[in-house]
């Protein structure tokens, strides 16, 4: 019988304190990119919660982010570039003080790297593009810029290696730039890229062949993804081909976890009476764990999470209550589901997460209105 608070030991060895994980989600608190104090300090409220916390998605290419950002001092975490471990370094101490795994989530945005757009420079995705839902065109990568892309998916988990970090997640999910090339809606190449799981592949196998040389033995790998991609009559993929996927991977890689990112913990799909959780696990191989999110705001829902993964993931729920995993695992402490300006100094938002925060909804009834707010779901990439 699988409890919250139990020990989790992964494939390679790490081990972490319980089930439950602080999921990537955008802090808004960049420096042009570089680890701030606000940073540290949102981070610093959280290391003593969820016994695996993973970073907001940073992006390992000078063209991939930022985005989702709101000020020119208020970006998305980069890790592009040397010039950011020595922040990357703090981040890592930070996270892991109290004793919890902490990993970096690695990422390229593509045509969502909106800021790059604002600042009048060129936003690449696989092809070409003047997207309806997008203020601006995208250009395709050249089969050399796509190549430049995987080695810095493999820079980038040398830097986390080096700046300390436990393990590092590949960002498949949430429409950036690895889920784009496996989507059949976006991905109209015409090279050697224009195969649906070329780019993931190709990634992975970067990212491993920089751990094997770099990273101890029980380095933390996994992958996260979205399991479907269909909006409206446009379906890039559904959770057939994404499990496929995941099995490939799987299969030809030795990744820690995958992690299943959802609206919902117990998400089905419209042509299963299985969650999306119950699909992938056959696909997963031996002792791969499966990571699930969406919707976990208290004890019951978390309990009742478990029943389908080895790790739960609170997002919204961690960002109001810096505390939340530690009290639905040890049961001690109530939770906080209400926000007041008061309490977001207290659990130490970001002066860009409060920027947001406040022109979503006013209080004292803010939990309840704004995470119903789809706007603000996707502001997170949560």
């Amino acid at each position: 019988m699988k409890k919250l608070s139990d020990e989790v030991v992964f494939k390679h060895g790490a081990v972490i304190k319980n089930r439950m994980v602080q999921p990537p989600m955008l802090t808004n608190s960049g420096m042009n990119g570089e680890v701030s104090e606000d940073t540290l300090n949102y981070w610093k409220a959280r290391s003593n919660s969820a016994g695996l916390v993973i970073t907001e998605y940073n992006y390992v290419s000078e063209n991939g982010g930022p985005s989702m950002t709101w000020a020119d001092n208020r970006t998305q975490l980069a890790i592009y570039d040397d010039k950011f471990l020595p922040g990357l370094k703090k981040l890592a101490q930070t996270m892991k003080e109290h004793g919890n795994k902490a990993l970096v989530q690695l990422a390229h945005t593509g045509r969502e790297a909106n800021y790059r757009a604002h600042l009048g420079l060129p936003v690449y995705a696989p092809t070409s593009a003047d997207y309806s839902f997008l203020p601006y065109e995208v250009k395709g990568f050249t089969t050399e810029q796509v190549e430049q892309v995987v080695k810095d998916f493999g820079a980038a988990t040398k830097c986390a290696i080096e700046a300390g970090f436990d393990g590092i997640e590949i960002h498949g999910a949430n429409h950036y730039l690895i889920q784009q090339f496996f989507s059949r809606f976006s991905n109209k190449r015409t090279d050697k890229w224009r195969e649906a799981d070329s780019f993931p592949l190709a990634v992975a196998e970067e990212v491993f062949k920089v751990v094997k040389k770099y990273a101890p033995q029980d380095f933390i790998v996994g992958y996260r993804i979205s399991p479907e991609e269909i909006n409206g009559d446009n379906v890039g993929y559904t959770w057939h081909e994404s499990t496929e996927l995941i099995g490939k991977l799987t299969k030809k890689f030795d990744f820690d976890y995958i992690h299943l990112s959802l609206p919902v913990y117990n998400a089905r799909p419209s042509d299963s009476d299985k969650t999306f959780a119950e699909l992938f696990k056959p696909y997963l191989g031996d002792e791969t764990k499966l990571i699930i999110v969406g919707g976990v705001m208290d004890k019951q829902a978390a309990e009742d999470a478990l029943k389908y993964t080895d790790l739960v993931a609170a997002g919204r729920a961690q960002i109001i209550d810096a505390n939340f995993a530690r009290k639905v695992v040890t049961g001690e402490g109530s939770i906080i589901s209400e926000i007041t300006d008061e309490e977001e100094l207290q659990q130490k938002f970001t002066p860009g997460l409060r920027e947001v925060f406040d022109k979503e909804t006013k209080r004292p009834n803010f939990a309840k209105k704004a995470f119903g707010e789809l706007d603000y779901d996707k502001a997170l990439k949560y």
